[in-house]
């Protein structure tokens, strides 16, 4: 019997299929992707290698299938105020990359850069540009003087969140609202938004 013969004929199991991600974003973050296996994989997800071959040819396309599986909440689609908005799109990146391994993902990745670039660029094209989008596009509608470098902004903003998690303090609980109050004070915004009233 072939290996099509053998897909086409026994379903795949959800659970095992849930099973193989989790041990392998784990091994990812905890050992980094030069150290991480399939043999290990299989094993922590309780499965062979063949079975897990049959869903992944290799290393590196679990790996992406890892990257592609970090489903984050998204941030609320409007706020009451765009200040609002911009801090509640900074308040779900704190705590998407809090409640996923990403950090730890990410250092692996960083890692390997050289060797599989592709990976890197799934992480950033998965995780990164779409919150950098929503938060520029929140920025837009602050007010702020046609002058201001948005991108750059953007890039202070959540970089500031990278710059804090290699401290010995650590992220604050109070992250968002306290990076966002050095660009972006709460009484400005509220200002701005009785002058247009």
């Amino acid at each position: 019997m072939n290996q099509a013969q053998t897909t086409a004929g026994r379903p795949r199991n959800p659970a095992l299929d849930v099973a193989i991600l989790a041990a392998a974003g784990r091994q990812l973050g905890e050992l980094g992707y030069a150290r991480m296996s399939l043999e290990s994989v299989a094993a922590a997800a309780g499965t062979t290698v063949p079975s897990l071959r049959r869903r992944y040819r290799n290393k590196a396309e679990l790996a992406a299938a890892v990257i592609g599986s970090l489903r984050v909440e998204d941030p609320p689609g409007s706020a009451a105020t765009p200040r609002a908005h911009a801090l509640a799109i900074l308040e779900n990146f704190h705590a998407n990359l809090r409640g996923v391994p990403a950090m730890a993902i990410l250092g692996s990745l960083l890692a390997e850069e050289e060797r599989h670039p592709e990976l890197l660029n799934l992480f950033k094209t998965r995780l990164v540009e779409p919150r950098r989008a929503l938060l520029r596009k929140a920025l837009a509608a602050g007010g702020f003087p046609e002058s201001t470098d948005l991108d750059a902004l953007t890039s202070m903003l959540v970089g500031s969140f990278y710059g804090r998690y290699v401290t010995v303090a650590g992220i604050p609980d109070d992250w968002a609202d306290r990076v966002l109050s050095v660009v972006w004070p709460p009484d400005a915004s509220t200002a701005s938004e009785k002058r247009e009233a």
